[in-house]
């Protein structure tokens, strides 16, 4: 039986680390505390590319950036996939105006994922309104749908 394989993008990741005075934030914070547990439990794949690496050296914070670097490599696989036909979609994406991070990861997840799961309101949008090929979603609406309680 294959898992639904699960692209986490960084903010997503980031989300226990941020402020959690907003209700979003804690209510973020909780669903990716529930969907990182249904990756331990097995029903999901957790996937990370070269890009989410790239983007987790860059976080100043030794003990955030250590946590999740871990939490990455022990609970997910790396991405696959043709790395020239990667680099061409995150190009086409780049040009209809998705950030080059952005659009590297939206690349990995159509080539690896089921769900591309995102925090940041602008790139959901983005993703949205291009019609990307992987179902693009906050780690709320991921939880609802699949009942994850």
């Amino acid at each position: 039986m294959n898992k639904p394989k699960l692209y986490l993008d960084v903010c997503t990741l980031c989300r226990p680390f941020d402020d959690q005075h907003r209700m979003r934030i804690r209510l973020e914070t909780d669903s990716y505390f529930l969907i990182m547990q249904a990756i331990q439990d097995g029903a999901y794949e957790l996937l990370y590319s070269k890009v989410h690496e790239k983007e987790l050296a860059a976080i100043s914070n030794v003990l955030e950036r250590t946590e999740i670097i871990e939490t990455i490599y022990q609970n997910g696989k790396p991405c696959n996939g043709d790395l020239q036909t990667i680099r061409k979609r995150a190009d086409e994406l780049v040009n209809v105006g998705l950030g080059i991070a952005d659009a590297a990861h939206i690349a990995f997840a159509e080539v690896n994922a089921e769900y591309f799961i995102s925090c940041d309101d602008r790139l959901l949008n983005r993703s949205k309104r291009e019609s990307v090929n992987v179902i693009v979603m906050t780690p709320v609406e991921f939880c609802v749908q699949e009942n994850l309680v």
